[in-house]
């Protein structure tokens, strides 16, 4: 008996050490990960904080002996040029991103819905349509798209690009929300009806606030992809005025120099709505993610 705990006693210390090697080997994979994806954002902030000087220096000064916000100051300063582009590129890229957010959902909450809720003659052959354009790199789209834009006068105004980044991130957007209506009961809305709601009020009464994390979450895919495309908006915008921050950061490049540390400036400032707002919001994005890809 002693000889048979022994091996089991063994049995188990050898799995646990197995399990201990693989928790340890996640550990240090994510540690990996986490200065894979943080340190890039530490080097542009340092940059941002160096002199013209500093900022070219080899080898390269890893914290600068005279930090300065005069980069900073630069682009918030409405009084001179470069501070004055920077803020309208700002506002331009937060129009365009906030109106395909708003729109995004206005059609992607109906149209998951009813691919949930309803049957009708070609849904799945309809749904997977859908999802055919995410096959292609968004590149193929590009001359095809200009074309239309031009015929319908659309060239170097925002609609261009609302019209757009709406093609691109709404069948993802759908399908996000349409695993996530799959997973609310429908018995739920046969309650509401029962107690005298229409199909419209026990939508927005009962399935809408049930469905918030999901439409939260494509809210900030909406508004991610937009903030940061940049072939279309540089396809589609030559006026200055009409300029998105991606693209309007081109001005810290010129033909002899490089302005670094005003680049490196302007990246991180235009890094930190969509870090802020997905630290803010990811838990909803995890839940709809998770909540639409197991079907209960």
């Amino acid at each position: 008996m002693s000889t048979i705990a022994e091996t089991a006693h063994r049995g188990q210390a050898r799995r646990r050490v197995r399990i201990d090697g693989w928790r340890w080997g996640g550990r240090i994979f994510l540690l990996f990960m986490l200065l894979y994806t943080t340190l890039p954002m530490i080097w542009m902030l340092i940059t941002s904080i160096k002199s013209g000087f500093a900022a070219l220096q080899f080898p390269p000064q890893w914290w600068p002996d005279q930090p300065t916000l005069a980069s900073y100051q630069k682009l918030l300063d409405p009084q001179n040029s470069v501070g004055q582009d920077f803020l309208r590129f700002f506002w331009n890229s937060l129009f365009v991103s906030t109106a395909t957010t708003v729109l995004s959902v206005i059609v992607a909450v109906p149209a998951a819905y009813a691919f949930s809720r309803f049957t009708f003659p070609g849904r799945n052959f309809l749904f997977f349509a859908v999802l055919l354009r995410n096959m292609f790199p968004a590149v193929i789209f590009l001359v095809p798209l200009f074309i239309l834009m031009r015929a319908i006068g659309l060239v170097n105004t925002h609609g261009s690009l609302i019209l757009t980044y709406l093609t691109f991130g709404l069948p993802l957007a759908i399908w996000l929300l349409k695993g996530f209506y799959d997973n609310i009961p429908v018995q739920l809305e046969q309650a509401a009806r029962i107690d005298g709601a229409t199909r419209f009020q026990a939508f927005v009464l009962i399935v809408m606030p049930l469905s918030a994390p999901g439409i939260i979450a494509t809210a900030i895919y909406s508004f991610i992809g937009a903030w940061n495309e940049y072939i279309y908006a540089y396809t589609f915008l030559s006026k200055n005025d009409q300029l998105t921050l991606p693209v309007g950061i081109q001005r810290f490049f010129s033909e002899n120099t490089t302005d670094f540390p005003g680049l490196m400036a302007a990246s991180f400032m235009m890094s930190v709505p969509v870090v802020v707002l997905f630290l803010v919001l990811q838990r909803y994005f995890v839940r709809a993610l998770t909540e639409g890809a197991v079907k209960h």
